[in-house]
């Protein structure tokens, strides 16, 4: 059983002036939307692991890759990536972390010009990449993390909210136990179905347990900020 701390999109105020109610994460899991200060220091208050996706106000994190001796290359060159030291960018990838296998991919439907949004054909060119790297793993995936959500699954009404018909797809591709994401409000909003897989939106910060290759869910804390940016 891993002990999982999911965050998107608002800062928790509370963790930032006392980590002590996440004391025993194992894991946490980032959505997007959150400055890199936060989560880094959510990761040395914890000293846990740390696996991300990119939001739409998040910087462009296109272009980076991890060699195989583990050094962080741009174009080729050695390069200090923009997010903390020790943290791991799951953005079209499939990573090992704490004992899951964890799938990722970022961003949201583009509505203006800047980095981490796509067009649902891009998106769906993304997706079909990430399942062949998936299914080249040969195991089965635990969580999908993506930043938004899937079409007509906890999506939005308006169109920056609206979720990708690709990440339905991705989800019955994978067959992953969890997927989670943020950038919708959540007020409202609980867990939804998409065949297998629960789907949970982690805007604020939530707290959980989730046993792998089984993906059974036991919920510790759920704590949905209520400072979320509807125009985000």
């Amino acid at each position: 059983m891993v002990r999982v701390l999911a965050v998107s999109d608002v800062v928790g105020e509370s963790l930032w002036a006392d980590i002590g109610p996440a004391r025993g994460a194992g894991l946490i899991l980032g959505c997007g939307d959150l400055p890199f200060e936060y989560l880094a220091y959510l990761m040395n208050a914890l000293d846990v692991p740390l696996v991300f996706v990119p939001g739409n106000h998040d910087p462009d994190l296109s272009g980076y890759r991890v060699s195989r001796a583990g050094l962080t290359l741009r174009a080729g060159l050695p390069a200090r990536p923009p997010w903390p030291d020790g943290a791991v960018s799951a953005d079209g990838r499939v990573v090992d972390v704490a004992g899951l296998r964890i799938a990722g991919l970022g961003g949201c439907r583009r509505y203006r010009p800047g980095p981490n949004q796509y067009s649902d054909r891009q998106q769906a060119r993304r997706a079909r990449r990430l399942a062949v790297r998936a299914r080249l793993a040969r195991t089965r995936v635990d969580v999908l993390m993506t930043h938004a959500p899937p079409r007509g699954v906890g999506d939005g009404a308006d169109p920056v909210h609206q979720g990708f018909p690709a990440l339905n797809v991705l989800a019955e591709r994978l067959q992953p136990a969890l997927l989670l994401h943020g950038h919708v409000d959540p007020s409202g909003r609980g867990d939804h179905r998409l065949g297998g897989t629960l789907v949970r939106n982690v805007t604020g910060w939530q707290l959980f347990d989730l046993e792998p290759g089984t993906g059974q869910v036991n919920d510790v804390t759920r704590h949905h900020s209520a400072g979320y940016n509807h125009a985000r």
